[in-house]
């Protein structure tokens, strides 16, 4: 079966390119485009790794990755963020295991996804 990853992305361009560079890579993409989403979706699909926006509507990624990470203090989030300088601290003391920077690369996303895979 294939690993779940869900992206977490209000943006719609950027998860069109996270979902471009994710399935080419063979992963059963999930999609929220708020934090609310994205805890419920985690809740019922318990995807493998989260890719969470700190900016979202409803509920900001850091919240939700609070919440992820009281739901299943195992979580895997990483944080894919423009505000990775300035709020990346408070999303990984929220619980992400790393912060990628917008914009990102192809070989950046996947090699920080298949380093917290295995």
């Amino acid at each position: 079966m294939a690993t779940k990853i869900l992206i977490a992305e209000d943006d719609e361009s950027v998860l069109e390119v996270l979902k471009l560079i994710l399935s080419r890579e063979n992963y059963q993409i999930l999609t929220a485009k708020n934090g609310r989403e994205a805890i419920d979706l985690y809740r019922f699909a318990k995807p493998e790794i989260v890719l969470m926006d700190i900016e979202l509507p409803e509920l900001d990624g850091i919240s939700a990755t609070k919440e992820i990470k009281s739901i299943d203090p195992n979580a895997k989030i990483i944080g894919v963020t423009a505000y990775a300088r300035s709020k990346g601290n408070e999303l990984t003391s929220a619980g992400a295991l790393e912060i990628i920077e917008k914009p990102f690369n192809r070989r950046k996303i996947i090699s920080t996804i298949k380093k917290y895979l295995s």
